[in-house]
């Protein structure tokens, strides 16, 4: 597995959850025809954009299990996260150790191997299909906290919403979003605005197709917001798929956790197969 690959698997590898809500009028964008339909839509895109998670820290435990090609891993770990600042995520190996930490940041990736001293720190910039594709610190943030997401901003505003489509005539509304050789999906429900699935496909005529789908299941209350406690997460390129199902259990709000992670100069900088190797192994 080449190390850009991995690293969009690392990126593949977390939740989490919380809420407050507030209402808004429908925003209708001036130069397209007022319709029933178009304001209704509209309403819509704002209903799900308003279910967002506003509290600022979220810590739980994480249970998942991760498959690539032939090798399937099976962990548990500790899920640390502060809004626009820091994802971390620590993996136990044996029920007590640290084996690993994944740690993203608006600045970096960094993957780290506790056991055998070894890390990779990367810049999104540095990863082909991450900077082609306009994803970056805060799309990743809004799949993890099951949101919506505009790529390359920080925050979905409502003018930005203006350029989303909304297909209410099925059983579930589907929200659309196309830039380039990128495509953005959302699967959400009707009666609570709930996003189900997100979905990205990159289509290159050289280079292929690469796709991320994102699940979300077993939804629970969460500060009065329905959250989903189980992430199911499907990566696929030309000639490789990673699946990763991820469990959230014991939700909290833990604050006072440094947000960076200082690398000590006993660990050496390694390529991301290297680190892969070594966890599959454990």
């Amino acid at each position: 597995m080449k190390a850009s690959s991995f690293i969009k698997l690392a990126l593949v590898a977390v939740p989490f959850l919380f809420g407050g809500c507030k209402s808004k009028q429908a925003v209708v964008d001036p130069a397209k025809p007022v319709t029933q339909e178009t304001i209704q839509s509209q309403s819509f895109l704002q209903k799900v954009n308003d279910n967002s998670l506003y509290t600022k820290f979220i810590t739980s435990k994480v249970k998942f299990s991760i498959e690539v090609g032939v090798q399937k891993l099976t962990l548990t770990g500790n899920l640390k996260m502060k809004r626009d600042e820091c994802i971390r995520l620590q993996l136990m190996a044996f029920g007590f150790v640290e084996a690993g930490r994944i740690e993203l940041t608006p600045e970096y990736v960094l993957i780290m191997d506790r056991i055998n001293k070894q890390y990779m720190k990367a810049t999104y910039s540095s990863v082909d299909f991450l900077r082609n594709s306009g994803l970056n610190f805060y799309t990743m943030q809004a799949l993890f906290w099951n949101e919506l997401f505009v790529p390359g901003q920080t925050k979905v505003t409502d003018e930005l919403l203006k350029d989303m489509q909304t297909d209410l005539s099925g059983d579930n509304a589907i929200i659309s979003l196309e830039s380039g050789k990128m495509q953005y999906r959302w699967l959400a429900t009707k009666d609570k605005a709930c996003i189900r699935m997100a979905n990205i496909i990159y289509s290159d005529q050289f280079k292929g197709t690469t796709q991320l789908n994102w699940d979300y299941e077993d939804f629970k209350t969460v500060n009065r917001k329905q959250y989903p406690c189980e992430h199911v997460i499907t990566f696929n390129t030309p000639d490789k798929e990673v699946k990763l199902d991820m469990m959230l259990n014991y939700i909290k709000h833990e604050d006072g956790w440094e947000t960076r992670t200082d690398v000590s100069s006993n660990y050496r900088e390694v390529s991301v197969d290297e680190i892969l190797r070594r966890f599959m192994a454990l």
